[in-house]
Order: structure tokens, then C-alpha cells, then sequence
């Protein structure tokens, strides 16, 4: 069985600054918590390759990957996925950006994968902390892309 995460939040802030703010790989580790460094290893185009390096966790470990990423503005979607997969058989994510019901954006995050079987962690374990993560750093990224529209006004 795949893990699946959908999760999603509205951001009170124009399109492009929600776009060009949660799209700047480069400056991720200032929109995330979670990032210690995100290094862009290749542009094609659109499409970027980087490493994220996460902080370290409560054990001491440093988990780093390698994803691609391919933004597209005119539908306002982002796929990507993993290309160094660790525990990871795959990750693939998708980022849909819309226009909400009563103003703001919906920035809605979509994540499929599939645990390898010598990983730490079932696909059921790590649907749970995905979504328990996601729900951290979207209300992050909120807190600061509203805050920049509002020292924008």
C-alpha cells in the first residue's frame, strides 16, 4: 500500500507573491523550519534540481535528497520528485495554487510515495508525520508570505 498525504491552507496575499515567494528554492531554508540549507545543483528551463538539507533531528541525524521540481505558471502547478529517494521507493509531489472562496490563495500540497521495505518507517507511519509536518510549515509559510503582503501595502 502507497502513502498519500492532501493537505492544503489559504494564504490572504496576491497570486505572485504567494507563487514567487513558496517557489524560490534558494530561499527555502528562510520559508521552512525544517531546512538547514537548499542547494540548486541544476536549472533546465523552469525546472530546478537541488539538495535540501534538513536540521538535524532529536537523535542527531542530518537527512539530506535530491529532488526536481518543475514549476509551471500559467496553470499554477508544481510537480517534482525525489531523485535521490533514501528510505523512499519514490516521492512524488504535486502544488496546486488557486484562488479561495472569500479572497486569499490555496497553496494545496499532494505527496505519493511508497516506503522502501528496509525503511524505519511504514508508509502508514510516514503518511502520519508527513501530515503532521505539512501542517507546521504551511501555517509557517502562511504566517510569512501574509506578513510580506502586508509590509508590501
Amino acid at each position: 500500500m502507497a502513502g498519500h498525504t492532501d493537505n492544503s491552507i489559504v494564504i490572504q496575499a496576491p497570486m505572485d507573491l504567494v507563487w514567487d515567494t513558496t517557489n524560490d528554492v534558494a530561499d527555502w531554508p528562510n520559508l521552512f523550519s525544517e531546512y538547514a540549507s537548499a542547494e540548486i545543483l541544476e536549472r533546465d528551463g523552469d525546472t530546478v534540481t537541488f539538495r535540501l538539507t534538513m536540521h538535524p533531528d532529536e537523535d542527531g541525524n542530518v537527512w539530506s535528497w535530491v529532488s526536481r521540481r518543475t514549476p509551471d505558471p500559467v496553470t499554477r502547478t508544481v510537480v517534482a520528485h525525489r531523485v535521490e529517494t533514501g528510505p523512499f521507493a519514490y516521492m512524488n509531489l504535486r502544488w496546486e495554487y488557486t484562488p479561495a472562496d472569500g479572497g486569499g490563495i490555496r497553496m494545496r500540497w499532494i505527496q505519493d510515495f511508497h516506503m522502501k521495505p528496509e525503511a524505519p518507517v511504514t508508509d502508514a507511519a510516514m503518511t502520519e508525520h508527513l501530515n503532521r509536518s505539512t501542517a507546521v510549515q504551511m501555517r509557517l509559510i502562511k504566517d510569512k508570505v501574509e506578513a510580506a503582503a502586508r509590509a508590501a501595502v
